[in-house]
């Protein structure tokens, strides 16, 4: 009896595998088409039942791993940092070139105007007006916010004891924030360009102190 429950127990484990497996599927194309929705359609547009239809999962499906829209964009707040921070540390992952600051303003530039950027700017609309997601969404920004400044001191070779050195860096993550908001009505490249190289100038000058 012995040999014959283990047996059971054996197949029970192996069935059960696959199946988180596909439910821990399902819930990130849930969380893939949430982002994809928030960016496409906005916060009216995304309902649960939008969201379900964009994963390619039924309804019941979605509310069995998010029971309400709260929940769903919840988590989908959580996903965008995630992703966010990913794309940032993966930018150059052994680390830029002491001169091509270039390289590093472009590379921040193209993160803040790209999908996640415009998902999570459709997040921090909705969590103005949503009081269950404000707190939740304040607090990955602000965690956000602070890598990416970390790594943007690094990339750059930002030396922070150095007079207005925070203060530069920062500069630049804010232009780059306002960059990806004028890209939402525009895609206005050739301007961006000029952008780019202007504040890689500027960088230089103040976090090497050229021209002082």
């Amino acid at each position: 009896m012995g040999g014959v429950s283990g047996a059971v127990n054996t197949a029970d484990r192996a069935e059960r595998v696959p199946k988180q497996d596909r439910s821990r599927a399902t819930r990130q194309r849930l969380l893939e088409a949430a982002v994809a929705c928030l960016a496409e359609r906005g916060w009216a547009g995304s309902t649960v039942s939008v969201v379900a239809e964009h994963a390619g999962v039924s309804r019941g499906a979605a509310q069995h791993h998010f029971p309400t829209r709260e929940d769903l964009f919840t988590a989908a707040v959580e996903y965008v940092a995630e992703e966010r921070s990913e794309a940032l540390r993966a930018l150059f992952p052994e680390g830029a070139a002491a001169d091509d600051r270039r390289a590093v303003v472009a590379a921040l530039v193209d993160l803040y105007t790209g999908p996640l950027f415009r998902a999570a700017l459709h997040l921090w609309v909705a969590a103005s007006n949503e009081e269950q997601l404000r707190g939740r969404v304040t607090e990955l920004e602000a965690r956000v916010g602070r890598e990416s400044h970390r790594i943007a001191v690094d990339l750059l070779g930002a030396d922070e004891r150095r007079p207005g050195a925070r203060e530069t860096v920062q500069g630049l993550l804010d232009m780059a924030r306002g960059l990806g908001l004028a890209n939402l009505l525009t895609d206005d490249g050739t301007r961006r360009e000029r952008v780019v190289e202007q504040w890689a100038r500027l960088l230089t000058q103040a976090l090497d102190g050229e021209g002082d």
